[in-house]
């Protein structure tokens, strides 16, 4: 199909099972691409919104968007205006451009969909909170969303969206790489979350795998790697979180008393604080991690970080030794901080960690000994080196 030619009557004309293949060039949206469909063609074939509504729907079982260019939607974050709007069973979107949009690829009430190697790239010149999503899955199943490359969106959401597999996607720019909202039995393994304000953050949703993942340079004053609220039975193993202000944020995680979390075989590096408690803290288990290079290893904002199970993991301040040569330390490693206590009973003066004042409450603390401190944890066996971290990026 050439340009200039009605895309939506000769979609209309179309039968099931159709391939229809556009030649570079513009082309005028909004269109409808019905179950059974399938609309393609180089990147330099441009689907160009009106500047209302959504600009291609994809509607029906089966129906496929593929290599394409998709330019703009309209302005309304209220009518959910998106790019793509994907709302079949068993659809495709892959290798499309999306730019300019309030939503980039919106998947709803839809299961089987397909979003692969797609390029979804927002306005740098928004401020977060007035970008729309990159991508959004809205109560969707046994989806897979995998080697895409987000860029400056607001954030990528899955929202009572279950059983779906997030795989091999590079975010970047945005608020949330992804959040997760009462979305279970999800799979978050092999992504890049780089310089977003937020990597993952996962809320009020159980049996989460997170496994592979780099969470890295979540800066500023709210920056966190990868967060938790009130989730449990999360499998959290083999990622890297590194230069996060927050690395690890637990709030009161899991919920129920008969889940567990478990993180293992992480390596944290260069962060602010490696792992922040907010509640709860029984009901985790940290084995073999590795913690090195950050300010703080372990902040508890409130409860108590004893609660959890620390075994096996690596700590670069540890002191003790190894007489029986078995890789284990013989003496537990037990870190006490008069600044983290201090902390703990009056959290208004986080307000000042890293100033000189109390950087020199520290030292006191270690120096002349007054105060009988409280460790803040307890691992019993720790590593004495390091064990080094293997990223598998193929399943």
């Amino acid at each position: 199909m050439t340009p200039g030619a009605s895309l939506q009557s000769e979609l209309d004309e179309a039968a099931e099972g159709t391939a229809l293949c556009l030649a570079a060039g513009d082309y005028a949206g909004p269109v409808v691409l019905r179950g059974g469909r399938t609309l393609w063609g180089p990147r330099e074939a441009v689907i160009r919104s009106s500047g209302t509504g959504t600009t291609v729907r994809l509607e029906g079982e089966g129906a496929a968007l593929l290599g394409l260019t998709v330019d703009g939607s309209g302005g309304r974050f209220d009518l959910l205006d998106a790019a793509v709007h994907v709302a079949g069973r068993g659809a495709r979107v892959e290798g499309v451009r999306v730019h300019d949009a309030v939503f980039g690829i919106l998947v709803e009430r839809a299961s089987s969909v397909l979003v692969r190697a797609n390029e979804v790239v927002g306005d740098a010149t928004r401020s977060l909170g007035l970008r729309g999503d990159g991508i959004r899955l809205w109560e969707c199943t046994d989806s897979v969303v995998e080697d895409n490359f987000l860029d400056h969106g607001r954030d990528m959401v899955l929202w009572y969206a279950s059983r779906n597999r997030i795989a091999h996607n590079r975010v970047e720019g945005g608020r949330y790489g992804a959040h997760l909202m009462y979305s279970h039995e999800n799979e978050v393994t092999g992504n890049d979350f780089i310089g977003n304000v937020t990597g993952l953050f996962i809320m009020y949703s159980r049996d989460v795998a997170v496994r592979r993942n780099v969470f890295a340079h979540s800066g500023g004053a709210a920056g966190i790697g990868l967060g938790m609220k009130e989730s449990g039975n999360l499998d959290v193993r083999d990622n890297l979180f590194v230069d996060d202000t927050l690395a690890l944020y637990v709030d009161t995680s899991p919920l129920w008393p008969d889940d567990r979390n478990v993180f293992e075989g992480n390596v944290f590096r260069l962060n602010d604080v490696a792992v922040g408690f907010l509640g709860r803290a029984g009901g985790n288990r940290f084995e073999n991690n590795v913690f090195r290079d950050s300010q703080v290893q372990v902040e508890v904002s409130a409860g108590n970080a004893r609660e959890a199970e620390w075994r096996a993991n690596y700590f670069d301040d540890y002191a003790g030794y190894d007489l029986d040569g078995d890789g284990s330390g013989d003496l537990p490693y037990e870190p006490c901080s008069l600044t983290e206590d201090l902390i703990a009973a009056a959290p208004s003066l986080a307000f000042f960690r890293g100033t000189p004042a109390l950087a020199m409450a520290e030292a006191i603390g270690r120096i002349v000994p007054l105060l009988e401190l409280r460790p803040i944890l307890r691992d019993p066996a720790p590593r004495m080196q390091p064990r080094e971290w293997e990223r598998a990026r193929a399943d």
